[in-house]
C-alpha cells in the first residue's frame, strides 16, 4: 500500500476503561488522508478520550494507533513524538494562555518547540491571524480582551501555525451564537479542505453538515456506524437517526434524574 493510500490515522482494537467503566471497547477507525471526519455520539461515549489517546494525553489499555503509518502506542518514543508533531489541535474552550499576548499564543509551539526567534514568530503569527480573519492589531491584545468568537479564531490560528498535516477539533462551535458558529465552520473548511486531514468531535449537527466529508458514530465504546455526510439524514440506522434528530425516544437510553 502506497503512502497516499495509507490512512492518515489508523486505529485498531483501541480499548480504554476507567475503573469499572469501559469507555472504548476494541474500537477500529480509519481517517482518510486529506479528508474531514467528524465523530458524533452522546456525552460520555468516549469521543474526547479517543482524541486524547491519539495525541498521547491518555494511554490506552490495548490497541494500536498509527499516525501517517507510525505506531504511536508501541513504536519508538522519538518516532511517535515526530508523528504527533504533525498534528494541530483546536481545544473546546480555546485553551489560550491568559498571561501571553495573542501572537505569543499563536506562535507558542514555534518558539518553544521549534526554536524560532520571537521577531520571526510574531510576523508569522500575524500572517496566520489574517488567515482566520483577524487584523494585525489583534496580535498584541491579551486573551481577556477577546470575545468568545475571537478566542476560537486565535485557537484555530495556533492550531495551523506550524502547518500540521492533521488537525483535531474538539467541539469547535460550543458556546458560540449561530452566526459566529457558521464563521468558525467556514474557517475550518477553508483551512482543511483538500489540504489537511481533520478529525472533529461535536454535538452540533449544523457543524457536522458543514465541515464533514464522512461521519462516524461512537456507541457502546465502538464505531457503531459510519458513512458519507450526505447519509446522516437517511442513515438506515435507528441509533444515528435518534441522535441526529435529537429524539428522547429510541434505542439510545436517556437517563433523566429528578431533582
Amino acid at each position: 500500500m502506497s503512502t497516499a493510500d495509507t490512512p492518515a490515522i489508523r486505529i485498531r482494537g483501541l480499548s480504554k476503561r476507567f475503573g469499572s467503566k469501559v469507555v472504548l471497547d476494541n474500537l477500529d477507525l480509519d481517517v482518510d488522508r486529506g479528508r474531514s471526519l467528524v465523530v458524533i455520539g452522546a456525552s460520555g461515549t468516549g469521543k474526547s478520550v479517543l482524541i486524547k489517546c491519539i495525541l498521547g494525553i491518555i494511554e490506552p489499555d490495548a490497541g494500536t494507533i498509527e499516525i501517517n503509518g507510525v505506531d504511536v502506542v508501541r513504536g519508538r518514543r522519538r518516532a511517535a513524538a515526530k508523528a504527533r508533531a504533525e498534528c494541530g489541535m483546536l481545544f473546546q474552550g480555546g485553551a489560550l494562555f491568559d498571561s501571553l499576548k495573542v501572537w505569543e499564543n499563536v506562535a507558542f509551539r514555534l518558539v518553544q518547540a521549534e526554536g524560532m526567534n520571537r521577531r520571526e514568530a510574531r510576523e508569522l503569527a500575524i500572517q496566520t491571524l489574517a488567515r482566520v480573519g483577524l487584523k494585525p492589531e489583534t496580535a498584541d491584545l491579551m486573551p481577556a480582551e477577546l470575545s468568545g468568537g475571537m478566542q476560537k479564531r486565535v485557537g484555530l490560528a495556533r492550531a495551523i501555525a506550524s502547518e500540521p498535516s492533521i488537525i483535531f477539533f474538539d467541539e469547535p462551535t460550543t458556546g458560540l451564537d449561530p452566526i459566529m458558529a457558521d464563521v468558525i465552520n467556514q474557517l475550518i473548511r477553508n483551512v482543511t479542505a483538500g489540504q489537511r486531514t481533520a478529525l472533529t468531535i461535536t454535538h452540533d449537527m449544523q457543524s457536522v453538515r458543514h465541515i464533514a466529508d464522512k461521519v462516524a458514530m461512537i456507541y457502546n465504546g465502538k464505531i457503531h456506524w459510519s458513512g458519507p455526510v450526505e447519509a446522516i439524514d437517511d442513515p438506515q440506522d435507528a441509533h444515528v437517526e435518534q441522535f441526529v434528530q435529537g429524539h428522547s425516544e429510541g434505542p439510545i437510553p436517556v437517563q433523566i434524574t429528578a431533582d
